[in-house]
């Protein structure tokens, strides 16, 4: 069995490594092993690592080893949204703090006046967004602009943004002389060709999903009809828990819509997507951070670079599109070695799409029920477990039937196979909860400690 390589064996300076024993890293994880060699030779690269990696780590760490104190930006990052740029120098600020590392961030919505006076205190690494990134070289007031080395992190969040344009506007105000690095979740054909446009020969390297697979996380499933998913999640909320959650949606207005939903219902809980502005963006995650709400509900911007630590579950509202976006969202629970719990509501019709991430994935995703609170006699009648092959058989008799005739012709099979009749006590059963509603007594009570913080 080979030894682990420390940081010690990848070639930074002592200074670097000061930071890194600091911050309480302890041996580079596979990106990390990879990335930083290539890095310190001075190659263009192309990196394809998911969020969780230590990506961030891998093009920091060279960075700070590579820094000349020259009184000039010798470093670029560019990177899709604000709240990545401040963490990314957050970390560039706290792995540097021996080299006595200078960092600049540049986004939307700050003064820009504030930030050419950050510019005057000569940063050695900026850290980016496209946008105002390019409004400032437009404008001129970037001076002596050359940076050494450029970084091109979650480049195909980028591209699903829209800045890909930007992108190459931005590389023709910069020298030609330049290592450029780029980290991406995925390569779609847009990334490899703008990677052809400015990349010169790079070193590829590739993490596979295998290799971040997270055993600390426990994947599970649940199948529901369409219109139940927001009583399938206060279901499992009350059953499940959770110290902290994130229940991703894949639209702004679902997450806005579901959020409104749970705060009504008592919930401590803030929504986080693109459409909002800084203010309400930060505040969020400053909320969702410190404790202060129990429930993030966001679009895929969180599942991407933010630092939030200590989430026990994530819920996937709707299937992810995609293996890649399934990976960045669990991946924000079962950290720093402790378990977590990703949860994803499924309907029949979208069973072959998860079964499509399972495989590409490799996890083990196990099939749960959401708990209902129903009689003691229609739960037994009802105990029978849901099975791969019987959701797999109805997404296709579901095309050639409608669903409530399906459901009476197969319960009337069962019903006449073990010769019962529909009880009475099912319509006698006034006091128990219906299926998919909550207590109104845990309602009451959530309300009574209700507190509002974003609206």
């Amino acid at each position: 069995m080979l030894e682990k390589k420390t940081f010690g064996d990848l070639g930074l300076k002592k200074s670097v490594l000061r930071g890194i024993e600091r911050a309480g890293f302890s041996t580079p994880s596979p990106i990390q092993s990879q990335a930083i060699p290539a890095i310190l030779k001075g190659g263009d690269l192309i990196a394809q690592a998911q969020t969780g990696t230590g990506k961030t780590a891998a093009f920091v760490l060279p960075i700070l080893h590579n820094l000349k104190n020259s009184g000039e930006i010798e470093a670029l990052i560019i990177t899709p949204t604000r709240e990545l740029a401040m963490q990314i120098s957050d970390e560039a600020f706290k792995l540097g703090r021996f080299c006595h590392t200078r960092t600049i961030c540049v986004y939307g919505g700050q003064n820009i006046k504030h930030q050419i006076s950050f510019l005057d205190k000569k940063p050695q690494v900026m850290i980016a967004t496209p946008g105002r990134l390019l409004d400032h070289l437009k404008n001129n007031r970037l001076r002596n602009f050359t940076p050494r080395i450029v970084v091109l992190d979650e480049s195909d969040e980028m591209l699903d943004m829209g800045f890909l344009d930007d992108i190459e506007e931005i590389f023709s105000y910069l020298p030609e002389e330049m290592q450029v690095l780029l980290f991406s979740a995925t390569i779609p054909k847009p990334i490899q060709e703008l990677a052809d446009k400015i990349l010169l020969n790079p070193t590829n390297i590739k993490i596979t999903p295998t290799e971040v697979t997270n055993a600390d996380i426990t994947q599970r499933y649940y199948v529901i009809n369409e219109n139940e998913r927001n009583e399938a999640i206060i279901r499992l909320l009350d059953t499940q828990n959770p110290t902290s959650s994130i229940i991703f949606t894949r639209t702004k207005k679902e997450a806005d819509t579901l959020n409104a939903f749970l705060c009504a219902q008592g919930y401590e809980s803030v929504t986080l997507h693109g459409d909002l502005d800084q203010r309400t963006r930060r505040e969020a995650i400053m909320a969702f951070k410190s404790k202060r709400v129990q429930i993030l509900v966001a679009t895929d911007v969180a599942s991407r670079g933010l630092d939030i630590s200590d989430v026990s579950h994530v819920f996937n509202y709707h299937i992810p599109l995609n293996p890649e976006s399934y990976i960045h969202r669990i991946g924000r629970t079962g950290r720093a070695g402790k378990k977590g719990v990703a949860i994803t509501l499924v309907s029949p019709l979208e069973y072959k799409e998860l079964h499509k991430i399972q495989e590409d994935v490799g996890g083990k995703l196990e099939l749960f029920e959401v708990p209902i609170n129903i009689t003691q006699k229609l739960q037994n009648l009802l105990e029978i477990k849901i099975s791969d092959k019987a959701i797999d058989s109805y997404s296709q008799l579901i095309e050639q039937i409608e669903p409530t005739q399906l459901c009476l012709k197969l319960l009337t099979h069962y019903l006449e196979g073990n010769k019962m009749s529909m009880p009475n006590f099912i319509r006698d059963s006034e006091h128990s909860t219906p299926p998919f509603k909550h207590s109104k007594k845990n309602h009451q009570n959530r309300s009574k400690s209700r507190k509002t913080y974003i609206k």
